[in-house]
């Protein structure tokens, strides 16, 4: 019986993690046109969740902007503590006091891309998708670099 336990286990964590594995060879690299195609196109964030304690359009500051919506990937959300898994998708859309859309922020934890700084890939688009600063913006790493305060917060 003791073997049958352990063989099931076994199966079990193999089958996770080549799930996972295959889960996370789909998404984009660390490429700002690859991860707009995927967020807006082969996974639109518009179809992701909030965080729990952070729903819908929310107040903010800069360098975001007074109000934004913060979007996750299954990735993220399920995350079962921090830090988040890769794979993990954050989309920010930034709003003026107006409700207009001025940018949209990406967070992306890329496997090895930035190791010091948690490994995410930062990027800033316009509304229509033009990327810029993009990789490791020093702002971005200010305020979400694990040497930060902030690192990924719902807040802001």
């Amino acid at each position: 019986m003791k073997k049958v336990a352990t063989t099931i286990g076994v199966l079990v964590v193999t089958a996770c993690v080549l799930y996972g594995s295959v889960a996370y060879a789909d998404m984009p690299g660390a490429d700002p046109e690859e991860l707009w195609h995927y967020i807006t196109k082969v996974c639109p964030y518009k179809g992701w969740s909030f965080w729990p304690d952070h729903q819908g359009m929310q107040p903010g500051r800069a360098p975001h902007g007074p109000l934004h919506r913060v979007y996750v990937n299954d990735r993220a959300l399920n995350s079962p503590r921090p830090p988040v898994q890769y794979g993990a998708i954050e989309v920010k859309e930034n709003y003026s006091r107006a409700k207009e859309l001025k940018a949209i922020t990406v967070m992306y934890k890329v496997i090895g891309y930035n190791p010091i700084d948690g490994d995410w890939f930062w990027v800033k688009y316009t509304p229509e998708g033009e990327a810029k600063p993009f990789g490791k913006p020093q702002n971005c790493i200010l305020c979400h670099g694990t040497r930060s305060v902030f690192f990924v917060t719902e807040q802001d």
